[in-house]
């Protein structure tokens, strides 16, 4: 059991750790982030158990750019919601961009550091 790896984090490059740490923070309402004394990383903990959710500085990052073959996004989140409309306000709130509502389930945003990720009501 031991050579076998478990899930243990999805790591996102950004300018600012604790900074994007916080906005996830904010929108799972997770606790407080450890962030490292450096202020190169930041580590949000699933209070429900699972995988982590960190953060590490990137000195020349460049956001993605939705949807764009020069940039691409690489990886998003999805993020489950049962009230689309009110999770649509709320992280807007938070400081998200929306970059496409067209579909009827689901809308993709992009967080404080341009990375894209979707709120799913499928």
């Amino acid at each position: 059991m031991g050579a076998i790896p478990t899930f243990g984090s999805i790591v996102l490059d950004c300018p600012d750790p604790a900074g994007l740490a916080g906005f996830y923070r904010a929108l799972l309402e997770w606790d407080e982030p450890k962030v490292a004394d450096d202020g190169h990383w930041a580590t949000l903990v699933n209070p429900r158990g699972g995988p982590r959710l960190e953060f590490q500085r990137a000195t020349d990052y460049r956001a993605p750019e939705w949807p764009s073959p020069e940039r691409p996004q690489q990886a998003h989140l999805d993020l489950d919601v049962a009230d689309l409309e009110a999770a649509h306000l709320r992280v807007l709130g938070f400081g998200a961009t929306l970059l496409d509502d067209s579909p009827k389930t689901f809308r993709v945003y992009a967080d404080p550091a341009g990375h894209p990720f979707c709120l799913c009501a499928c």
